[in-house]
């Protein structure tokens, strides 16, 4: 498994600077062949009316993090859309920060699937388990 040159934490967070993960504050922690850690600082507009985490802000956390992984593997000038996201949220969160690593399942030509474990703090107990698929965009 090779990265894409030019690509770093820094650069992917650069990318998202204007976009949903720079709006709500996710943040790339780490990147390496086959893997993606990225971290979400709990604040209020992450949360629901009803005082928990919103299941949307734990289903962007992952899916930036598969994604981000996603086009850290691709060839130059190719990109990628998600064809499929599966979520399993297993406990709450109230305070603190979410944490994602995105593992590698499949890198093909045409497809790659990630899998991704949402934590929170040091807590190594999930929040959330995600599969995601994305389809490979090949420049025309």
């Amino acid at each position: 498994m090779e990265l894409r040159p030019g690509l770093d934490p820094q650069t992917l967070n650069h990318l998202g600077e204007d976009h949903l993960p720079g709006y709500l504050g996710v943040v790339v922690t780490e990147l390496r062949p086959g893997l993606l850690r990225a971290e979400l600082p709990l604040r209020e507009h992450l949360f629901a009316p009803n005082g928990y985490l919103h299941a949307g802000s734990v289903v962007s956390l992952a899916d930036t993090a598969a994604g981000y992984a996603c086009l850290a593997h691709l060839p130059e000038g190719s990109s990628f859309t998600t064809l499929e996201l599966k979520a399993n949220f297993v406990r709450a969160l109230r305070e603190g920060v979410l944490r994602c690593e995105a593992r590698a399942v499949h890198l093909g030509r045409t497809t790659h699937v990630w899998d991704a474990i949402v934590t929170g703090d040091d807590d190594e107990r999930p929040v959330a388990l995600f599969r995601c698929t994305q389809l490979v965009l090949s420049p025309s």
